[in-house]
């Protein structure tokens, strides 16, 4: 799979390397990688990929790392949370480091997924944030994802397309 490019971001698409040189995060680390980077919630992520097993199903659509074209630091991770559902349904996540936020880098990289999952044939991409995260709620409404319900935790969020049929991956 080729980098996503967006006006000031590329999106990497992790290969399985480099998924478990993220999980190990020694001492060697890449020169791309900031003191800031990868967070937890990257290396729970890579985790997930690397543990699930794939079987004979669909593939995984990748997660992607996050890198600003400027320089070509990671400033994050994005990706979807496993292959789509019968309905052709994603679920989406991201995450960028604290001197990165607040810059429009998060929605920047979710159009790009969004247009990436559109390109692959998916019907729907769905996303979640805590009540009180309010910066996320904004990242996925500044992408175009509309909030479609919520609950006593969590508001929900999600784009579809007419017409949609999901491709099939790996």
């Amino acid at each position: 799979m080729n980098d996503l490019v967006t006006e000031r971001l590329v999106l990497h698409p992790l290969s399985v390397a480099e998924a478990r040189q993220l999980v190990a995060d020694g001492p060697e680390r890449p020169v791309h990688w900031g003191p800031e980077y990868p967070m937890d919630g990257d290396r729970r992520a890579m985790r997930h990929l690397l543990d699930r097993d794939e079987g004979d199903g669909p593939g995984h659509p990748g997660v992607f790392e996050i890198r600003r074209r400027e320089d070509g630091q990671a400033i994050g991770g994005i990706g979807f949370h496993g292959p789509a559902d019968e309905h052709g349904s994603v679920t989406i996540g991201y995450g960028l480091i604290p001197s990165a936020r607040g810059r429009g880098y998060a929605s920047e990289a979710l159009r790009g997924l969004l247009e990436f999952a559109r390109a692959q044939g998916f019907a729907r991409v769905k996303g979640d944030a805590d009540h009180d995260n309010t910066a996320s709620q904004r990242v996925m409404r500044s992408a175009g994802m509309r909030q479609v319900g919520q609950d006593a935790q969590v508001v929900f969020f999600e784009t579809a397309w007419d017409g949609a049929v999901p491709a099939p991956l790996g």
